[in-house]
């Protein structure tokens, strides 16, 4: 029979249940190590923290949206760094152009110990060029100035040009050679030296050429246009007020006159009598007596020769090496620098229509007809 009366339990036992409800809060400060934290704020974490194998780790995705993340922040730094030394480089760059485009290019004028001086005059000879008197003056002054030099030569290829230019180019050889009359000018020609080329040339000690050059042309021409019988055709009405009878001379849209003609015409012949005074002058006795000589034509280096114009046959490398005896050469030639050529290129462009309506009105050069 069973007995119905549960067991009593002794009087110091332990009630049912007892010790659970500390061992539940344990079991709710590990599950909340943020509770225990707040539990122990001295400490900076949990009273009881839980061992580091037990703490959560991120899950798969977590990690792998973590490590895009990081890459990607590594790769813009990488791509800003990359960025940084560019722009370094091209600030760089940027600071040596502007240092190029203002240092003036004056030529090798590093002296060798005896050596013959070379200056180039190319193109056409005219205010704000390469082969304007200042700079080829200046070139020359330099070039004499020099203890070392034994001689000059002035390499010319020119068609020709402005006479004044010319003229002033001209008198300072003059002046050179006699200040500095130890050392001798000798101009050697390339492809052309015509006109005021030519009027440059004649100040020279002695004119080397070669056997196909081109050579002379001395004479003086004034160049434009004249379209009144279009306008009558078409009826174009021209209306030129001036002060003065003669100040709309050489107006291409206007008849000329005689004695506007006549005028150019003397200017012209006067103009070419200060050429041949200079020719004749450089040249003496050495010119033939030929009729021709003056009147505009022009002739192969070695007909020239043959009239007296130049003296020999010879390149650069042979006036100084077998003329001057210095077949060291130091070129001192006056190169326009970068900026100076963009400024006149862009006085040149805001002047632009000027210069093409003075034009129209005709020019006064010493320069070949090609």
């Amino acid at each position: 029979m069973t007995d119905s009366n549960p067991p009593k339990r002794p009087e110091n036992a332990p009630e049912e249940g007892a010790g659970k409800p500390e061992a539940l809060e344990v079991t709710q400060h590990a599950d909340h190590p943020l509770e225990a934290e707040l539990r122990d704020p001295v400490a900076g974490k949990p009273a009881s923290a839980a061992p580091a194998s037990a703490q959560a780790q991120p899950s798969g995705w977590e990690r792998e949206v973590l490590e895009k993340v990081l890459m990607a922040t590594v790769r813009e730094q990488r791509a800003a760094r990359r960025w940084r030394i560019f722009f370094r480089f091209v600030s760089l760059g940027i600071v040596g152009l502007i240092l190029w485009a203002f240092a003036s290019f004056e030529g090798e004028t590093v002296s060798t110990g005896r050596h013959t001086a070379v200056v180039n005059l190319d193109g056409e000879i005219a205010a704000n060029t390469n082969a304007s008197a200042e700079n080829i003056n200046a070139s020359l002054e330099a070039a004499f100035a020099d203890d070392n030099t034994v001689g000059v030569i002035l390499k010319i290829n020119s068609p020709g040009g402005s006479p004044v230019q010319a003229g002033m180019i001209n008198d300072d050889i003059r002046r050179l050679r006699a200040k500095y009359k130890n050392i001798p000018l000798y101009v050697v020609v390339e492809e052309m030296c015509a006109s005021g080329g030519y009027y440059v040339a004649a100040a020279a000690d002695k004119i080397y050429v070669d056997k196909a050059s081109i050579v002379g042309s001395i004479g003086v021409l004034m160049d434009g246009f004249g379209f009144t019988g279009l306008m009558d055709k078409i009826g174009v009405e021209r209306r030129l007020l001036t002060a003065g009878s003669n100040k709309g001379m050489l107006d291409p849209f206007s008849p000329l006159p005689p004695q506007q003609k006549q005028y150019a015409q003397d200017m012209l012949n006067d103009i070419h009598q200060q050429f041949i005074d200079v020719v004749k002058q450089g040249r003496g006795n050495r010119l033939k007596d030929d009729p021709t000589l003056f009147t505009g034509l022009f002739w192969t280096g070695s007909k020239a020769v043959e009239l007296g114009l130049a003296d020999g046959l010879g390149s650069a490398d042979f006036v100084a090496r077998n003329v001057i005896k210095a077949p060291d050469v130091v070129d001192y030639t006056v190169k326009e620098n970068f900026a100076s050529r963009v400024a006149r290129k862009l006085g040149t462009a805001m002047g632009a229509g000027a210069v093409k309506a003075l034009a129209s009105t005709g020019q006064l050069k010493l320069l070949m007809k090609e």
